[in-house]
């Protein structure tokens, strides 16, 4: 699919949704002032426009209606279902705030993001596999492997994970199911080759016990328990750190999380980034293995002994520039 054409696709979702209600007419009008309009039309044809609509239905399984006890506007049938897809959502915010960016230039260094690796110009023909059910050929090259290898890949699906995109694919060689970083394909080719998606696999399940993008099915699932300082609290419950995060106990001082999951790597390093803000009370093993962690930062930066790191005070405080710069703006 041409990049062009899924940016109409997706403008015209973005316009409909936002607007709640709206006619053909109001539509041409707006497309006509469209960024994405590089034919400059004055409007969307008819035929082009009910074109449009049908492969917004199969793509995207969004479904755009006319009513005409309103005067013939136009709407999202299906709101519920688009809204509760977290897949759907990011993808229509993302270009709506991509869209309103683009008019908003003037202030291009006021309005700042993180940056992605590269590895996203993997990610439409990756979908475009998914959807064909067409298997890919690429150079791969694993943090762990000295050398890039090649392989042949049935696609299952993709997950954005900490400013990473990640392929769950299944090995035709192997027959493994592995996790891929789209960073480091170095290169990729669709086969004419197809495939038929296990009818028990489910994306969602796959990784509903994980924390992140480590999927270690050795390990058992567990329930976490979670001490957090009042301020910390307030920060987990607004941005939870699992879809089975609960709050078992609070008070002014402090709040109780638990979790169901596999405490894989990533949730360990989730965990340490708090330091002293969390404090794992069970499982033990868990509680022991941040321990040793933080006795091996000590000892990193001699302070195993009572001696302080540089920039740090005596009593832990820290006295470096970016302590000025902390929440709501205080120097």
């Amino acid at each position: 699919m041409a990049a062009s054409l899924f940016n109409r696709y997706i403008w015209l979702v973005d316009t409909i949704y936002r607007a709640g209600y709206i006619s053909r007419e109001e539509i041409d009008r707006r497309w006509a002032r469209s960024q994405y309009n590089d034919l400059h039309e004055p409007g969307i044809p008819d035929r082009t426009f009910h074109r449009h609509k049908e492969a917004i239905r199969e793509i995207f399984d969004i479904e755009i209606r006319c009513d005409r006890h309103r005067g013939n506007l136009y709407y999202i049938a299906n709101t519920e279902d688009f809204e509760q897809d977290s897949m759907r959502q990011w993808l229509i915010g993302t270009f709506s705030v991509g869209t309103l960016l683009n008019e908003s230039r003037d202030l291009h260094d006021r309005i700042l993001f993180e940056e992605i690796p590269s590895g996203q110009q993997y990610l439409v023909p990756i979908v475009e596999a998914m959807r064909e059910g067409r298997t890919l050929e690429i150079r791969y090259w694993s943090f762990r492997n000295a050398a890039a290898f090649d392989c042949e890949l049935e696609p299952f699906c993709v997950k954005l994970f900490r400013q990473r995109w990640y392929l769950v694919a299944r090995s035709v060689q192997t027959l493994n199911i592995r996790i891929y970083g789209l960073d480091r394909i170095q290169s990729l080719e669709t086969t004419e080759r197809h495939f038929l998606l296990p009818a028990d696999f489910d994306a969602r399940e796959f990784f509903a016990s994980s924390f992140g993008i480590i999927v270690d099915l050795q390990r058992p699932v567990e329930r976490v328990l979670v001490r957090a300082t009042s301020e910390q609290s307030n920060y987990l419950r607004t941005l939870p750190l699992h879809a089975t995060q609960q709050e078992i106990k609070r008070n002014e001082k402090e709040s109780v999380f638990a979790y169901r999951l596999r405490p894989t790597f990533d949730f360990m390093q989730e965990l340490r980034k708090y330091a002293d803000a969390v404090e794992v009370l069970e499982p033990q093993w868990l509680r022991e293995r941040i321990l040793t962690d933080a006795l091996s930062v000590c000892r990193l930066y001699g302070a195993a002994d009572g001696t302080a790191a540089s920039g740090v005070t005596a009593d832990g405080e820290s006295v470096g520039m970016h302590d000025r710069y902390s929440e709501g703006g205080r120097l």
